[in-house]
């Protein structure tokens, strides 16, 4: 076995606190792998964050959180000394902690609050240029998330992209452009599957002025445009009609059954045979009653903190016991999968098995 002679840098002193040990996952060292041999032409990895958040990594289509774990055993960095004999190499730095990289949800509530009063609205064409401005550009170098992650997260968000810029869509008008949709469908006797696009964008923009690039987009959110037509998804249009309903009733209920015949009214007969408040997994809670039948009040998924602690506190406040397939949905923003939802679940829950089914109640107490 050969031998080094160990010694101190001369730059030790300059180099402490230089160096990062960072322990990546399988699939990431597969991607560097692949890099060094395709030699692309962008980064395939980017560190993001504001100095004041926790850093991300980002694949194209990934996140990942950056985590501390202390080490029980000092780790030397060291290079081959350059005026030493051979054999000898210097000291540059000693590690006490590594970085572990583990799968992250995208942290896309920022979305939110940085786009605050862009909101696109019926009649807003003339407010365009006056209003504050935030690129798809600066988002996609700002907020924590993969390109793929941050479309998708502006898709379910139903986010328009306008000349460059982020507009969230007004609730109330999308509501209006998907029962256009809709009763154009029937009207003009179009396929939902194969309806041709330029159609629809026109009559929509001929007699309801919703410009072109708007109504694309909202075809591009529920369904599949292609060759000039487009297949749209019924499940989605007619939940996000339903959504559109829901809102109203966030503080004040509204009875389950008056809640679906208004639902069944605002997609038509021709549609009414997909409505199903299964749609809106995540998006409200259930009241049962024995008295006048039950009750449907909003609460949206997307609206809870990311933040693990904080988000079962909101839920517990909202509702100290919950069945397991009630509170699943309700965690989606904050598990990256079910095997870290159960983990959680385990972290903040307490569990509890009945004749009905399992149940959750909080391990501390919350009060509001």
């Amino acid at each position: 076995m050969s031998q080094l002679e160990l010694r101190f840098s001369p730059s030790t002193e300059q180099d402490a606190g230089a160096f990062r040990l960072i322990e990546l996952p399988p699939e990431l060292c597969q991607l560097i792998d692949a890099a060094v041999e395709t030699k692309p032409s962008r980064p395939i990895l980017s560190i993001k964050g504001h100095p004041t958040e926790d850093a991300v990594v980002c694949t194209a289509d990934k996140t990942y959180t950056l985590r501390s774990v202390v080490l029980s055993n000092t780790v030397l960095v060291v290079t081959p000394s350059r005026t030493d004999p051979d054999g000898t190499v210097h000291v540059r730095d000693q590690l006490h902690e590594v970085l572990e990289v583990v799968p992250s949800v995208p942290r896309l509530h920022k979305l939110a609050v940085l786009l605050r009063g862009m909101e696109y609205d019926e009649g807003d064409e003339d407010r365009r240029a006056s209003l504050p401005r935030y690129s798809y550009e600066q988002a996609r170098e700002e907020i924590q998330a993969s390109e793929a992650q941050l479309n998708v997260g502006l898709r379910e968000r139903r986010i328009l992209v306008l000349d460059g810029y982020l507009r969230p869509i007004a609730p109330a008008h999308l509501n209006t452009i998907l029962e256009l949709f809709l009763n154009y469908l029937v009207s003009l006797s179009l396929s939902h599957d194969a309806a041709p696009v330029d159609d629809l964008v026109s009559a929509l923009a001929d007699d309801h002025d919703v410009p072109r690039e708007v109504s694309s987009q909202v075809m591009s959110w529920f369904g599949q445009v292609g060759e000039g037509t487009w297949k749209m998804d019924v499940k989605a249009v007619v939940a996000e009609i339903g959504l559109g309903i829901l809102r109203h009733h966030k503080h004040e209920p509204i009875l389950e059954t008056e809640f679906m015949t208004k639902w069944k009214n605002a997609v038509g007969d021709a549609f009414e045979s997909a409505v199903s408040l299964q749609l809106l997994s995540g998006n409200y809670l259930r009241n049962p009653s024995d008295i006048s039948g039950a009750t449907l009040s909003y609460l949206a998924a997307s609206t809870l903190p990311t933040d693990p602690a904080a988000c079962f506190a909101e839920l517990f406040l909202t509702r100290p016991r919950w069945k397991s397939d009630e509170i699943e949905p309700f965690l989606s923003d904050v598990a990256v999968n079910s095997k870290e939802r159960d983990r959680l679940l385990l972290k903040y829950a307490r569990a509890m098995t009945t004749p009905e089914g399992t149940w959750y109640t909080a391990r501390v107490g919350y009060s509001n």
